[in-house]
């Protein structure tokens, strides 16, 4: 996939996510960081139904709703692909935002991603940590966002500190719902 389809510049891509007891990726851990925990699930099928899912998450990749055609760029000029051989290891993390992030005018969520510094945070991780946000809000879903990452496994410290800038920022003070799943690719 070329880097410009992580950040949804081509068709939407639909996604399910379905834990059971088979699937490509292993679950290394599962933590639930704010809000109810899924059921614990041994595998991780991505776009594979599992006859014994004990839970699925669909979400399709979209437009950029808070990011500027500068900052797009920025990220385009550095985004690896998903699906890298050496990127073994992956991270589910589902969220959804509080009703009063929601109510909010897209420009005032705007300025609170900005002031949280959600995009350079990001980019600042980039190549070693390829990302693709799937939106599932519109579907009904229990969650607002499923965001995938994958990364080689020399980049596992980098990824942890990639969340824990994150989950510091006025942004998440709207999460209230939110697991993190990792993974580590079967041959």
């Amino acid at each position: 996939m070329p880097p410009s389809a992580a950040y949804g510049a081509a068709a939407p891509i639909m996604v399910s996510f379905c834990a059971g007891t088979t699937g490509e990726w292993q679950v290394i851990r599962q933590s639930t960081w704010i809000g109810e925990p899924l059921p614990q699930a041994a595998r991780l099928a991505v776009d594979a139904a599992t006859p014994d899912a004990s839970w699925t998450l669909t979400g399709f990749t979209s437009n950029l709703r808070y990011t500027t055609r500068a900052e797009r760029q920025s990220l385009d000029a550095r985004t690896a692909a998903i699906g890298r051989p050496e990127a073994r290891m992956a991270a589910l993390i589902p969220i959804r935002k509080s009703a009063v992030w929601w109510a909010m005018a897209q420009d005032d969520r705007r300025a609170i991603y900005e002031r949280s510094g959600h995009t350079p945070i990001g980019r600042g991780y980039l190549p070693a940590i390829a990302r693709r946000l799937h939106h599932s809000r519109d579907l009904g879903q229990p969650f607002d966002f499923l965001t995938w990452f994958e990364f080689a496994p020399d980049a596992e410290p980098a990824f942890e500190e990639l969340l824990a800038q994150l989950r510091i920022t006025p942004e998440w003070r709207y999460v209230e719902r939110e697991v993190d799943i990792r993974l580590v690719r079967i041959d």
